[in-house]
């Protein structure tokens, strides 16, 4: 099933997440890897595509997974909640309509 896994960052978390990015990034390559991943990436915190010094507000990773506490154990277990980049994460069962 696929699960939507959201990390909503702490204030001023840019420097921590480029700390742990190839980490973080080697996990979504991974899952990419075995055709499990949907989609990935992270929410600028300013209405731009590259927001610079204002960094990220968040991520968004979709993904399959055996079940739902297999979902959370992974996202646990991210760098950037090691690191302290996110102040909450949440692990949801997501069901694709569209495309």
């Amino acid at each position: 099933m696929l699960y939507a896994i959201e990390g909503l960052d702490v204030p001023d978390s840019l420097e921590r997440r480029k700390s742990v990015r190839p980490e973080h990034l080697a996990r979504l390559e991974a899952l990419r890897d075995t055709g499990r991943l949907v989609l990935a990436g992270p929410f600028p915190a300013i209405d731009s595509p590259d927001p610079g010094a204002s960094g990220f507000s968040g991520s968004l990773i979709v993904a399959e997974f055996p079940s739902l506490a297999e979902a959370q154990t992974w996202a646990d277990a991210d760098p950037y909640v090691g690191a302290g980049v996110y102040r909450e994460v949440t692990v949801r069962p997501f069901k694709r309509v569209l495309p």
